[in-house]
């Protein structure tokens, strides 16, 4: 059984919630992962700021910041695993939606996605890693049906 928290720190509505929980089910699923727990917590840019400052050492915001728990590859599916924490600033994810042109939704998943990945033990600070990370989050995005 997996437990999968979202947790919204802002004091606004998140309308996408109902739709990034299937989605994270979908991508739990695709991973084949079981017995994981973890939580995706929505904040504002000024305490991503904070986050990033205290344990990155970067004195700006960033759009998500993953936490995990694990840093072993090689754990057991049978085991309860504790993945970590992904942190969304929805005030990025807003800014970049109109970059990018696309909707919120869009922008959220991808985060989320991205985040999700990062607990998995997935990087992009090679090149190759890169490649193999974004891909994997496209496809995840587009077989759930997310478009950019």
């Amino acid at each position: 059984m997996n437990e999968i928290s979202f947790v919204n720190e802002t004091n606004e509505k998140i309308e996408e919630i109902a739709v990034l929980e299937k989605l994270i089910d979908f991508a739990v699923s695709r991973e084949q992962l079981n017995n994981v727990i973890f939580s995706i917590i929505f904040i504002k840019d000024e305490k991503m700021h904070k986050l990033n400052k205290q344990y990155r050492e970067i004195d700006s915001t960033t759009d998500v910041l993953s936490f995990a728990f694990e840093d072993n590859a090689v754990i057991s599916n049978d085991k309860i695993r504790m993945l970590g924490e992904i942190y969304i600033s929805v005030d990025k994810a807003r800014e970049q939606a109109s970059t990018y042109g696309h909707t919120y939704l869009r922008e959220l998943s991808f985060l989320m996605i991205h985040g999700f990945l990062h607990l998995l033990g997935f990087n992009h600070m090679e090149e190759e890693e890169e490649k193999e990370m974004f891909l994997r989050q496209e496809e995840i995005l587009n077989e759930y049906g997310i478009e950019k």
